[in-house]
């Protein structure tokens, strides 16, 4: 597709800030929505609050969306992440409530309170090998867990955590936040129809977890995803239809180009080979519409296969691969449209070898929407293991690599991300558990300024009433 022609060609200028591009292109065209813009980040001798009125306005304006069943992110693939996240968090919900641990009962309703205190200290919080700075972070945190059975199959399931992030330092970056995983859920059942009718909110600020982000203290902000799914078993066909309404709001003035909302369809048609083997194809959509012209919207299709096959009754191994088109419309002040596609294919294999051992692969290629510019291409793989040698203690290793590429954007890059930690876990006591936690972070990338190496050393403590 041909993008429209432009008032003036976009030229895209080099900032003070290596690697970053300057949006003051943007006021060349005249919008009074962009007359704001400057620099995506602020020099180190003003301090900055981790909220501007316009970010803590829009993050009231989400919490309100929130209660009222609005939604969180977007991607032509996001819908299908989306669906499979819900169908292990329903899984994990249904062995949960087997044997629900409890701090309140009354009557059928379970509520489960768990306050936490974690330190974590980093050596490069700006994530920058330029001037590194370090810091330590105290997050106070109540989890909160309210399970009720409405019949024999239908239960309501409620989780929320908040907290909020101290740094000893820096106290320009003290935030509230609410960890990843929480969500209102609820399903039911006609005859063999499972329907989900879910909320999923999360609020998410680490930008080392973001292979392509860089010279940032926080990325992210609010999520929040609210949608249906239904299920049907049909002998040997299994459909899957289903739609999420998703949302992102930033809670940093750096990345407020970001805030959108999407609808996220997705389907699925499966077929039983025999009891091990489900087999099949798979579409998903994606709308997405940014609220400022920084990157363009667009409409987003992928298509491709599936299959679900379980090996044994402790392997399960999951590969599924399609192509995935992106048609962008010339919204942005900055980057011109360019509709882009490309093949997708993903490998995730659970395994428990015994009571002490198990593990995880996924490994793939995808194109997802960009921070930078308007798309990323990468190839990642992500492997786990859980070890449970000694009594009450826990062991997790883990480690991640992406290779990606930001083409045509305010920062057009090819970078590398290497990610690897551990979590050591110990039972202190029937409802007191303590966690050590460490994670390398390594960063390379052929734009200037944007590498950057980062440990991260933690201390966690968590109490079940």
């Amino acid at each position: 597709m041909t993008p429209p022609s432009l008032p003036e060609t976009p030229v895209r200028m080099e900032s003070d800030v290596p690697g970053r591009a300057d949006l003051s292109p943007v006021r060349r065209f005249d919008d009074p929505r962009t007359a704001r813009w400057g620099h995506t980040r602020p020099t180190r001798a003003v301090p900055r609050p981790a909220l501007t009125s316009r970010s803590a306005f829009k993050v009231a304006l989400g919490s309100t969306v929130l209660a009222l069943g609005l939604a969180a992110t977007a991607s032509a693939q996001e819908a299908l992440r989306q669906s499979l996240a819900g169908e292990a968090a329903a899984a994990s919900r249904r062995r949960q409530q087997e044997n629900q641990p409890y701090s309140l009962k009354s009557g059928d309703l379970k509520l489960l309170i768990e306050p936490s205190l974690s330190a974590d200290w980093l050596d490069d919080i700006y994530l920058s090998d330029k001037d590194k700075e370090s810091d330590v972070i105290i997050s106070p945190m109540l989890r909160l867990n309210a399970t009720y059975p409405l019949t024999d199959v239908n239960a309501l399931n409620v989780s929320v955590a908040v907290g909020y992030d101290f740094y000893a330092d820096h106290d320009e970056w003290n935030v509230f936040r609410l960890e990843p995983g929480s969500e209102l859920s609820f399903d039911f059942f006609i005859k063999d129809l499972r329907i989900n009718l879910h909320e999923r909110f999360s609020y998410v600020q680490d930008p080392a977890q973001e292979a392509a982000v860089a010279n940032a203290v926080r990325y992210g902000g609010f999520y929040n995803a609210v949608g249906i799914t239904g299920i049907g078993d049909l002998k040997d066909v299994v459909l899957t239809l289903g739609y999420d309404h998703s949302t992102f709001v930033a809670t940093t003035s750096d990345y407020e180009y970001l805030d959108r909302g999407a609808e996220l369809p997705l389907g699925r048609i499966g077929y039983k080979v025999n009891a091990a083997v489900t087999a099949g194809v798979e579409a998903t959509g994606s709308f997405n519409r940014y609220d400022d012209p920084v990157l363009n919207n667009s409409t987003g299709y992928s298509a491709g296969a599936y299959a679900d096959w379980q090996v044994t009754e402790y392997l399960q191994v999951r590969p599924r691969a399609g192509y995935a088109s992106y048609f962008f419309d010339q919204t942005s002040a900055v980057l011109l449209a360019e509709d882009q596609d490309a093949w997708y294919a993903d490998l995730t294999l659970q395994h428990r070898v015994n009571e002490a051992v198990s593990y995880s692969l996924s490994a793939g290629h995808e194109l997802r929407l960009g921070i930078n510019s308007d798309t990323i291409e990468a190839y990642y793989v992500r492997p786990s293991i859980n070890w449970r040698i000694v009594k009450d203690v826990s062991l997790t290793t883990y480690a991640s690599y992406e290779n990606g590429k930001q083409p045509g954007g305010l920062v057009e890059e090819d970078y590398d991300h290497f990610g690897a930690g551990f979590s050591v876990g110990y039972q202190l006591m029937e409802k007191m558990r303590t966690s050590l936690n460490y994670r390398w972070t390594l960063r390379s990338s052929d734009a200037a300024g944007r590498d950057y190496s980062q440990n991260r050393v933690g201390l966690h403590l968590a109490y079940r009433f």
